[in-house]
């Protein structure tokens, strides 16, 4: 099959080529803004208890957790200061006039609840919640932002919250992608050149990743609009359609080169290239999938992103490096060594770094491989002490303006107001007359270890003690049948204490069926998700591995020494994952904030493209040994 696909891209090489440029175009056109298209969210299981008790308190009282908060800062005298108090009421009426603006309130409009103010008094907060979609809220947030910046005569504004936040991740990673091309794409061109020596030959492989990368901004544009895909499956896009693309284009074209060495024209070359080359990238591309599609097992819009991004870069690599490169090397021909830039005269057969190598290694195999198993193994230890957490302001620069308020909030006050953890109640028969029941379970609910205050229909509530009767804010805990309340934690959301008050409110009793949502509890609710799922997608991962490398290389032991191979290789990769990020080892140097946390999703996508990028080499080595195994025996 393969050696009529190489004669077809020989024989209708311009057509190839041809159809090729108008498929890169169209696609430069559909997905050149796909950025705009995608979405910050999608760290949650829309199926979890958080998630129904987020979407509830949305439909019955169209409110939930602020996502924007404004933190006003006195430059003298304390936010109770008449001046000051007046600027904090007037911006309090002008936020909650916004469009889409739901349940604003602020320090003075909740008749200076000390929560919202610093411990130094001059500080407080104005909270918000921006309504809609991920995306309208982005959209919303950066209309908003730059509105409500404020540098005054008496005081300044600056503007936090989830959506503030995660708009400037967003932009955050736009920069960087632009930046990370900028800089590997000439690196990348100035390699392929000492490794070719012709600038022709070295631009043929990122002509490949190039096509991928634009083809998979195409792809994602397209599933974006009936599927939840996150912005950072950008990063992987850049990342693997360069790694992919240049790997399979590589191999094609030594391949060719080596071919007319041994005395093939231009023509024949091509076609054996792509009949031996061709059925190792086909086969690389078929082990690297099965990693990325074990991706959709899982519940979270952020992981299935991954794995959109990941098989579309690799059918594209692939399509690439099969159908257009030989149709490029066709109309080439022997030019494709054109503008030398120097002459590799490459090493006999016998001779060589490489050779030797492999040489020490084939006399000495058993002590080698107990000392690189046992360096692996050592160097995954600090993966015992994995922590896992979700993403929060601190992946931003410390420089970042919704950083900076979140720091300010987190260091300068006492609760954790903009982390309130709903506790919803869908239908409570007979709400208004069951008024006792309803403090009763605040009361409760506010002797919890590390709940600061709980707010409720009913007032508010301190330590087991109401310290506030209903007052005009307390109508939003209440629609028709269904109430809420809110907890406000004294404790960090995202943290061992966070899981755990999580577990301790949904074990507290109560008088109706509630559902407890928030961060906290995304973050359970996430882990649960995650790690129920991880049996299921591993087991997918090793299955279709198997199955594919079974089929190339026709033997049982050998798929089997691959996984196991892989699965080692990866040790050191985890352990170094933890003992820089999560311990904060090199953290001056790479110019990142510690948190003591992993992201949950991390070491999970990390597998699934590491165990597929290291299967890739596997293939690569496994199907030359082969070949050279059956040619000579």
């Amino acid at each position: 099959m393969l050696r009529r696909l190489g004669e077809f891209t020989v024989r209708r090489r311009r057509w190839v080529l041809v159809g090729a440029l108008v498929a890169f175009l169209a696609a430069g056109a559909f997905g050149g803004k796909v950025a705009q298209s995608l979405s910050t969210g999608g760290f949650d299981d829309p199926s979890s208890e958080s998630s129904r008790a987020a979407a509830l308190l949305q439909s019955e009282f169209h409110g939930g957790n602020p996502n924007i908060v404004l933190l006003l800062h006195a430059k003298q005298g304390t936010v109770n200061d008449p001046s000051i108090a007046a600027a904090g009421v007037m911006l309090t009426e002008r936020l909650a006039h916004e469009p889409d603006l739901e349940t604003v309130v602020s320090y003075w409009s909740l008749d200076h609840a000390p929560p919202l103010a610093s411990r130094n008094g001059t500080e407080a907060l104005i909270l918000g919640r921006i309504a809609g979609s991920d995306d309208a809220v982005r959209d919303r947030v950066e209309a908003l932002s730059p509105k409500y910046t404020i540098d005054g005569s008496g005081f300044t504004v600056g503007v936090g919250g989830r959506a503030e936040v995660f708009r400037q991740v967003g932009t955050t990673v736009e920069h960087d992608l632009r930046t990370a091309e900028a800089i590997s794409i000439p690196i990348t061109l100035v390699l392929l050149i000492l490794v070719f020596g012709s600038v022709v030959a070295a631009g043929l492989p990122l002509l490949i990743g190039g096509f991928a990368i634009i083809g998979t901004f195409a792809a994602l544009q397209a599933i974006s609009s009936f599927a939840q895909v996150s912005i950072f499956s950008l990063n992987l896009t850049t990342a693997m359609a360069l790694g992919l693309g240049i790997d399979y284009a590589l191999f094609i074209v030594s391949r060719y080169r080596e071919e007319m060495r041994r005395g093939l024209e231009p023509h024949a070359a091509v076609v054996r290239s792509v009949e031996t080359a061709g059925r190792t990238v086909l086969f690389s591309a078929m082990t690297v999938c099965a990693s990325m599609l074990a991706l959709i097992v899982f519940p979270l819009a952020f992981l299935r992103s991954f794995a959109y991004a990941g098989v579309a870069v690799l059918i594209l690599a692939a399509v690439g490096a099969l159908v257009i490169l030989p149709a490029m090397l066709a109309v080439l021909g022997r030019r494709v060594d054109s503008l030398v830039l120097f002459h590799r005269t490459p090493k006999a057969e016998g001779t060589g770094f490489w050779h030797r190598l492999a040489s020490v290694v084939m006399r000495r195999p058993l002590p080698i491989a107990v000392a690189i198993v046992a360096l692996l193994l050592f160097l995954g230890g600090p993966f015992l002490r994995v922590n896992f957490g979700l993403p929060d302001d601190r992946v931003l620069p410390a420089t970042a303006s919704s950083r900076v308020v979140q720091d300010q909030i987190r260091t300068q006050f006492s609760s954790r107001e903009i982390n309130a953890m709903p506790v919803v109640a869908a239908a409570v028969a007979g709400a208004s007359t069951r008024s006792g029941e309803i403090s009763a379970y605040a009361t409760r609910l506010s002797t919890v270890p590390g709940v600061a205050r709980v707010d409720a229909v009913t007032g508010s509530y301190v330590a087991g003690r109401r310290v506030l009767g209903p007052n005009p804010t307390s109508g939003r805990f209440r629609s028709g049948d269904a109430t809420w309340l809110s907890v406000v934690p004294d404790v960090e959301p995202l943290s061992d204490a966070g899981e755990t008050l999580v577990q301790d409110l949904r074990a507290t009793p109560a008088p109706f069926h509630v559902l407890v949502g928030g961060d906290a509890a995304q973050l359970v609710d996430s882990k649960h998700a995650l790690f129920g799922m991880l049996p299921v997608a591993l087991g997918l991962i090793g299955l279709i591995t198997f199955v594919v490398l079974f089929l190339m290389t026709g033997s049982v032991v050998l798929p089997a020494k691959a996984i196991v191979m892989n699965l080692l290789s990866l040790t050191a990769t985890f352990g170094a994952m933890v003992w820089i990020f999560q311990e904060g080892h090199l953290s001056g140097l790479l110019n990142f904030t510690p948190t003591g946390l992993i992201d949950t999703t991390t070491p999970i996508t990390m597998f699934c493209i590491a165990f597929g990028l290291s299967m890739d080499y596997e293939v690569f080595l496994l199907s030359r040994i082969r070949e050279e195994y059956l040619r000579s025996g």
